[in-house]
This record gives structure tokens, sequence and C-alpha cells, in this order.
């Protein structure tokens, strides 16, 4: 099977999405039967080729000054490389301009497209329609964004989702190809261990600091103001307390970051760590990660920081919790920064080495590429028409045990 991937949501330092994309290399490289293309924006026109997997970046101006995501606008370029390729199906990681064109370039050549559903994107922007205009102009952008959702993603062969609560979401919007798919983690790599004192001493951070860990980009829709309120909140109402707070990501919002970091210090910035060992040090010298974003189809950190030990804190009600292994009935059920600082404070009053040992034990066993991949590629076979064990019909009746439903 020859496999095209096609995404804009891709910087070649961090994120979920180039992990989820690394995997599926590896997976391909691993199993030695099919190719694999990816195909995404870069500095520069380049093709690398490593045997089976290909990664191919056309070349493409930058989101903004501080992003390192880009804007694929040479669609004729890719119009080429598609019809060079001819894969037997592509997979569309973008919600954009881009998946238009794809569809209809793929419709002419009569390859099946996937799409898949990275972020949940009407939510980022709710809140500024609702501060702005009111509920009124919120309901009116919500109704618009679920009809383009829809417009859009039914025209995907299947539209994997990677988490059971969206999924459920999008189909009770109308989007009846949806197909559940949780991610992931690297089980080798991102494992237990003892607190990473090296790692700290390196960052100049104390050893004997209560450290809290952000790792993402610094945007709005990470809800990045609430994680650096909170840290604040947690500095000015417990005088003499020993917080420390590392992020790891960069962004539109590095200078609030900088800022906050110049007035209280307290804080180590990493603008990105492009090694998986790296990443698995900063997990393990982490006492507790925080994860602000409401707005996640999964959150792929926050698996890979229970896998080494590290217990989470995020939000109540996103669609994260159905991974949190341990630790929800902490989360703070108010999106406001005293909330999550008073919830903070009440989760550190427990074991969390002993909780994170647990985490752990319990998401290595659950979360394994591997077979996140066999049933991906249990999808392409539906998608492609051809025979095989019903990954639909598998992943429906999951869906439905997950929700405690009938699923027939």
């Amino acid at each position: 099977m020859k496999i095209c991937d096609i995404t804009q949501f891709y910087s070649p330092c961090s994120g979920g999405v180039k992990r989820y994309l690394s995997e599926k290399q590896d997976y391909v490289r691993r199993l030695a039967k099919d190719e694999h293309f990816l195909i995404v924006p870069g500095e520069k026109n380049q093709h690398l080729s490593d045997k089976t997997v290909h990664t191919i970046t056309i070349k493409s101006p930058r989101l903004d000054k501080t992003s390192r995501y880009r804007v694929m606008l040479n669609l004729k370029t890719l119009s080429l490389l598609i019809d060079e390729i001819n894969p037997d199906i592509i997979e569309v990681g973008d919600p954009y301009q881009l998946a238009w064109f794809i569809l209809r370039k793929a419709r002419k050549l009569k390859i099946p497209v996937v799409g898949f559903y990275h972020s949940h994107f009407p939510e980022a922007y709710l809140r500024t329609f609702s501060r702005y205009g009111g509920k009124l102009a919120e309901t009116a952008f919500r109704n618009m964004a679920k009809g383009y959702i829809i417009s859009l993603f039914s025209k995907f062969r299947l539209t994997v989702v990677p988490s059971y609560k969206l999924c459920g979401l999008l189909k009770n919007w109308g989007l009846d190809n949806a197909v559940p798919l949780p991610l992931g983690v690297d089980t080798e790599n991102f494992s237990p261990g003892p607190k990473d004192e090296s790692w700290r001493k390196f960052l100049a951070i104390p050893a004997d600091a209560f450290l809290l860990l952000y790792v993402g980009r610094l945007s709005k829709e990470k809800n990045l103001v609430l994680l650096l309120e909170t840290f604040r909140c947690l500095l000015e109402e417990e005088p003499g307390n020993n917080y420390w707070l590392l992020i790891i990501g960069d962004g539109p919002l590095r200078s609030l970051v900088l800022d906050l970091k110049k007035k209280l210090g307290r804080i180590a910035w990493i603008p990105y760590l492009d090694s998986k060992e790296d990443l698995a040090r900063s997990y393990r010298s982490a006492d507790l990660f925080v994860h602000p974003g409401i707005v996640e189809t999964f959150g792929l950190v926050t698996i890979e920081s229970q896998s080494c030990g590290c217990p989470v804190i995020g939000v109540h009600g996103t669609n994260m919790d159905e991974q949190i292994e341990g630790g929800l009935e902490y989360w703070p059920r108010k999106n406001c920064p005293r909330a999550f600082a008073e919830a903070i404070r009440n989760f550190r009053q427990t074991d969390l080495r002993e909780l994170g040992l647990e985490l752990s034990r319990k998401v290595r066993a659950k979360y394994g590429w591997g077979q996140v991949f066999e049933r991906l590629w249990g999808y392409y076979l539906k998608a492609m028409g051809k025979e095989g064990r019903d990954e639909c019909k598998e992943a429906v009746l999951e869906y439905a045990q997950k929700r405690g439903v009938d699923g027939s």
C-alpha cells in the first residue's frame, strides 16, 4: 500500500502532529511492506528518502514571525507531486484550503481520501466571539462552524478522530463517517524513572523545587494565558513557596512568557526539543504536568507525561479526560487561574510519585503505537473498499462500550 500524508499542521521541531506522523513513518519502516510519503510545508523544496519512507517539503511562508508553522500556497507543485506519487490512499490533516484542493485532485485521480480531525478548531474561537459579540454571536459562529465541518469532512471516505468524546459530538452533529482512533505513546522512550536531577541542574532549576511542566505551542488556542496567570497566583498567594515552571514550546505568545519570566523569575523556557530522550527527561524531572488546553482533540503530551510517571492536571470536562488514568478528582471545573492554582495546591498534597508509577503502568499497557496503526491500516483498507477486518464496525462498538450504550 502506498500511503500519502499531507498536512499544514506540522512543525519540524515539535508538536503532537509531528510525533504522530513520525511514529507512523517508524511503523512503516518496521513493517517493511508499505511505502509512505509525507508532504508538508517547509523552508525550501526538499525530498528526503529512507527506503520506504519519504519526507517532501514544499517551500512555504511562515504563519507569523515567531511560528515554526507554515502555510502551503504552492498548490501547483503539490498537484505535480500527487501525480508523480500516485498513492493508493491520501490522509489529510488540514481543515482549510489544502483539504478542498486535495479532495478535488483526488476525485480526478480516483484516489480515496481519509481526513484526520487533528484540531477541534471552532472551540478555539468561541470565547472570542462570546466576549465581543455575546451569546448571539457565539451561537451564530458555532452553527456556521458546525455547517463548515460537516460540509468538508463528510466528503472524506472516513474522518479519523483521536477522541471518543469528540467522535461522539461529531456524529451527533451528523458526521456519519467519523471513526475514533485514540493515539499512542512510545513506551520505550517515555518510561518512568527517578527525578532527573541532572536535567534540573542543566536548566538551573533547584533540586528542591516543586516543578510544573508545560509542553506545547505558546498560543491563545492552547489557553496559555490561564497557565501564566495560574503560576502568578501560586507565587503571590503563597509567599515563600518553591514553585517553578518549565515551559517547552514556542509561538505567537512568546513575549508573554518572557515578560513573566523577567518579572517573577522561577520560569525556565526551552523553545523546542527535537529529541524524545530530552523530552522524556523533562517529564521525569517534573512533579506535575499542567495542561491548560480546553479544545484539544487528544492531548498526546498527557499520555507521554503519564507514561513517564508524571501526573497531569487540566480543566475538567475536556476531551483529555478520557485518557487520564488517575487524579481527575483534583482537576478544577472552572477555567480560571484561582481555581486552577487551588487545584494544584490540593493535588500537591497527595503522593504524586506513587500515583505517577501507577499511571505509568496503566498507560504503558493500554497505549501502544502498534495497535493504533493496526487499526488505522484497517480504516485505510475500508476506505479503499478492500476486504479485511471491519475496523469501522469494531470502532463503533468500542465507542458504544465507552459510552455505555448499545452499539448495534
